[in-house]
């Protein structure tokens, strides 16, 4: 059976280099091609439409004659894009199409990776973009989307842009073709980290390897949480050891790991086991000194390296983290629990061998975490308290133990 492949982009403004992608798809490879026009201002006859522009914006809440009497770009691409997305997510559950492409600009590259965002981990999907570099984030999020730098505009068939749409074509038909196999499947778990909690990560994945499963670690930094909550909601993830949750800690401060408000949602809604322990919600994390607002000149901070920079969340933070973590897990579907290290929530926030409190030690502030959590989770749901710091080998024994039992509960 031939594979199919979906061409998605401004076929107004872009339609003889798409042309000429397309011939490379369906007349040496013999590929079916599915084509999704998301220019505002026309169409093309070079090639048959499959999804028309007026389609897009339809599914992007408007329609072309509106955007085009508003001679408003940034609205008429938000709507676009917001169109494609829907597009292909609900194409992708019709066709089951096996890779994505597209090109263009700012406007372009924008329009063509929102229609690849919503796809599933491991689709090949190549953006052929005059942006493919610097801070690319915006355009990537937390997808698998790669982006082909075009060198030149693009903007016609020649010398240059030969060579790079066809080598576009020909990566994604590479990993079309290519066999992945897996061997000895074993069932995957997530881990969440952070420097501050190797140690306990560390033991962790150490002994749930030995149980038989693969555990995918994710540093918390912001990108870590997103991109763990994604592979939980397309199924890639069957339960979460959540024990760095510090990204709210950031989202709550104004931090530069901020994970967004929907960190903690993704294995409730899907209904996996989930545990959660406050893993260095003791601290928010900043870039270099320069960089902390104003407003926090009087806290206390420590300087993890010189584009990090930590502060000790308040009593007030940690009670409202509290909340927060309580009204994420009241809404789970699935079995959750929270583990509490009683003795600390990072290695900052401790007392060492010889007895000497970390910087961050702060038992009041960890003690209006568990008090705010307590008072606001439903009673349903079990919360374990460990005489230990987070990276105790103790703790991290305890946390196996506790997240085996749900996983093997689950079954």
């Amino acid at each position: 059976m031939s594979k199919k492949v979906v061409v998605v982009g401004a076929f107004d403004t872009k339609a003889v280099e798409y042309k000429f992608v397309i011939d490379l798809f369906e007349k040496e490879r013999g590929y079916r091609v599915i084509t999704i026009n998301t220019g505002v201002m026309g169409a093309t006859d070079l090639f048959h439409i499959d999804v028309v522009s007026e389609e897009v914006a339809k599914a992007g809440g408007t329609d072309l004659s509106t955007l085009r009497d508003a001679n408003d770009r940034g609205k008429a691409i938000a709507a676009m894009s917001n169109g494609a997305s829907e597009i292909t997510s609900s194409l992708y559950e019709k066709e089951k199409f096996d890779g994505i492409i597209g090109m263009g600009g700012t406007a372009g590259t924008n329009m063509v990776t929102a229609a690849m965002r919503v796809l599933p981990f491991g689709m090949p999907k190549i953006c052929i973009s005059t942006v493919a570099s610097g801070d690319v984030s915006p355009y990537l999020g937390t997808s698998d989307i790669i982006l082909m730098p075009s060198l030149t505009d693009i903007s016609g068939i020649n010398s240059i842009s030969k060579v790079f749409l066809t080598n576009a074509v020909a990566a994604l038909a590479g990993m079309l073709e290519v066999k992945i196999k897996v061997e000895n499947e074993k069932p995957i778990v997530a881990a969440s980290m952070f420097g501050n909690t190797t140690a306990c990560i560390d033991r962790c994945r150490e002994m749930l390897s030995s149980k038989g499963f693969e555990v995918l670690v994710f540093h918390a930094t912001g990108a870590g949480g997103k991109t763990m909550e994604k592979l939980v909601n397309d199924g890639v993830i069957e339960a979460v050891l959540d024990i760095t949750t510090t990204e709210w800690a950031d989202t709550l401060c104004g931090g530069v790991f901020d994970a967004g408000t929907e960190r903690l949602e993704g294995p409730g809604k899907l209904g996996i086991p989930h545990l959660i322990a406050p893993g260095c919600i003791d601290m928010c994390n900043f870039a270099g000194p320069s960089t902390i607002d104003s407003r926090y000149k009087n806290r206390l901070f420590y300087q993890w390296n010189p584009n990090v920079t930590l502060m000790r969340t308040t009593v007030e933070e940690n009670r409202k983290l509290g909340k927060i973590f309580a009204q994420k897990a009241n809404v789970a579907k699935g079995k959750i629990a929270f583990i509490i290290p009683t003795k600390g929530f990072s290695m900052l926030d401790s007392i060492n061998e010889k007895g000497e409190p970390q910087i961050f030690w702060d038992p009041q502030a960890d003690q209006a975490f568990v008090e705010a959590l307590k008072s606001n989770l439903s009673p349903k749901i079990d919360i374990e308290e460990i005489d230990a710091n987070i990276n105790d080998p103790i703790f991290a024994e305890k946390a196996v133990e506790k997240f085996l039992g749900m996983v093997n509960g689950n079954k």
